[in-house]
């Protein structure tokens, strides 16, 4: 999972045409990903990003179920969209793809992959979207941090919860850590990886 930016692939039209540049830099940063398919594996990864302007617009998009959570006077809100592939299965199936629904298990692209946008995933890709999902929310004076974090926490945590474990928690270092214990201790399975970011 890559919670900063991948944009080391950055569009020089990023200040006027935001939206753009970001799709751009993703498509990219999958493209990259392929070319090294034979040294990185076979896998994949989901990403979310975050671009803080001007101190007053967070622009948030993501590839999968990584995900991005704000804390506004203690409310959890939900920044990213959880790529399923129930949620996708037409676009899966246009492109050829089909989505399993085993009893038991999550669904499932060609019976595979839990997610139905991904980084990677090679043998995959003609039937996968790496096509992000943006969203733009103003930051003010009652947006408190900013949680990005990989399924291994979602899992295991409702977005309330995983805010509730931490806003009581002054350094970001500290809090991101204290909510990867917090998902280990619940038997978390998946990745874990953490970022939050305090506001003000």
């Amino acid at each position: 999972m890559i919670l900063t930016d991948p944009f080391v692939y950055f569009q020089k039209d990023f200040w006027t045409d935001t939206e753009n540049a970001i799709r751009n830099a993703y498509r990219s940063t999958d493209a990259v990903i392929l070319q090294q398919s034979l040294k990185l594996g076979k896998g994949g990864s989901t990403a979310v990003t975050g671009i803080l302007i001007d101190g007053q617009k967070l622009v948030v998009a993501n590839v999968g179920d990584s995900r991005a959570v704000m804390s506004k006077n203690g409310v959890a809100h939900q920044l990213s969209v959880d790529h399923e592939p129930s949620k996708e299965k037409k676009e899966i199936e246009k492109r050829g793809g089909f989505v399993s629904n085993i009893p038991g298990d999550v669904p499932r692209v060609d019976g595979q992959l839990a997610v139905a946008r991904a980084f990677g995933d090679k043998s995959l890709k003609i039937h996968l979207s790496s096509e992000p999902d943006i969203t733009h929310q103003a930051i003010d004076d009652h947006t408190e941090f900013i949680l990005f974090a990989s399924d291994g926490i979602w899992k295991v945590l409702s977005n309330q919860e995983a805010v509730d474990a931490i806003k009581s928690i002054k350094d970001p270092h500290a809090a991101a850590k204290h909510l990867i214990e917090e998902a280990i201790s619940k038997k978390s399975k998946d990745d874990i990886s953490c970022i939050v970011v305090k506001l003000h």
